[in-house]
């Protein structure tokens, strides 16, 4: 029983028309699922991810009519996101440019070159060169060429007050290992690792002792990492085990899920590969119309109406 890495990241937007332009049209992923947030069915959301909608690839987005995200310590402050080889690096330079997207000079960073960049309304993300190992699953339809496309999630960086006890649940109830450190401009970093290790794979951890953040657009809202299907019981009984608060077993029709917050209060959630999201949708026709798990589609015709078309 172990992770395997990096499931998802769910952030928020409060502009879901120029979100889904930004990340289908600029930075060339797939939306693989356009639903609604199944706690709150006012707002959508908005997946994207690779060509096949492989588990590891997702961000995903809450569409909420929130103010700007206030920045600050126990929060999630940047989200790397693969791609193959410095000429990748060097082929997102001149399109974030062409695209008018403000981004840092590249530089190595934890011995990987990066590409530091922001969407619209802020949300902090960076390109990494992975080397090209592992599996990449392109678009077809993609703006992007196929050998630069985004391959999937890269390490996920976690700013909080008190990173003794947060690294304590990474390792002691979650099962990283801490792997490795290095410097940055906003302090030293802890690399945590998790199954057969990698960028796809890591939790990046930096002291920040300035106020909470106040979640908003252009802020994340939790991360998600990966379990196999058979281990999902077995999860859910070690929370329980290791006394640590949950949200019990929960079913989000293309995941199960197990939701919980660590001494800092990032939100964590532990999620299954499966069953995906072809359970509902085949795979050459994800995203295109508004996809509700069973026990909302009842209600297809109230939804919708509350929804702004996109």
């Amino acid at each position: 029983m172990r992770l395997i890495g990096t499931h998802h990241l769910t952030a928020i937007t409060a502009r879901a028309a120029d979100n889904l332009a930004f990340y289908t049209r600029t930075l060339g992923l797939r939306l693989v699922k356009k639903t609604v947030n199944q706690d709150d069915v006012s707002a959508y959301h908005l997946f994207y991810a690779d060509g096949r909608a492989s588990p590891g690839t997702d961000v995903t987005f809450f569409d909420w009519p929130a103010a700007r995200e206030r920045r600050g310590g126990n929060s999630i402050t940047r989200t790397h996101l693969r791609v193959a080889g410095p000429g990748a690096i060097d082929w997102w330079r001149g399109h974030l440019a062409r695209a008018g997207v403000t981004q840092a000079v590249p530089a190595e960073r934890d011995g990987r070159l990066t590409l530091d960049f922001e969407d619209g309304e802020g949300q902090r993300l960076s390109l990494v060169d992975d080397g090209g190992a592992g599996e990449a699953h392109p678009w077809a339809h993609s703006p992007v060429p196929a050998e630069h496309q985004i391959r999937g999630l890269g390490p996920i960086r976690l700013a909080v007050a008190e990173p003794e006890r947060t690294a304590a649940v990474l390792v002691d109830v979650l099962g990283m290992a801490p792997v490795r450190g290095f410097d940055t401009p906003e302090g030293a970093v802890q690399v945590f690792s998790m199954g057969a290790g990698g960028p796809a794979a890591e939790v990046q951890l930096v002291a920040d002792a300035s106020a909470p953040a106040r979640q908003g657009a252009g802020g994340v809202h939790h991360v998600a990492f990966r379990i196999a299907d058979a281990d999902y019981a077995a999860w859910a009984d070690h929370l329980k085990v290791r006394r640590m608060p949950s949200s019990g077993p929960v079913d989000r029709h293309y995941f199960r899920s197990l939701y919980f917050r660590e001494p800092n209060g990032i939100l964590f959630e532990i999620a299954t590969d499966g069953p995906g999201f072809t359970a509902d949708e085949p795979l050459d026709r994800l995203g295109e119309r508004l996809a509700l798990p069973p026990f909302l589609e009842p209600r297809r015709a109230e939804i919708e109406a509350g929804l702004t078309p996109l």
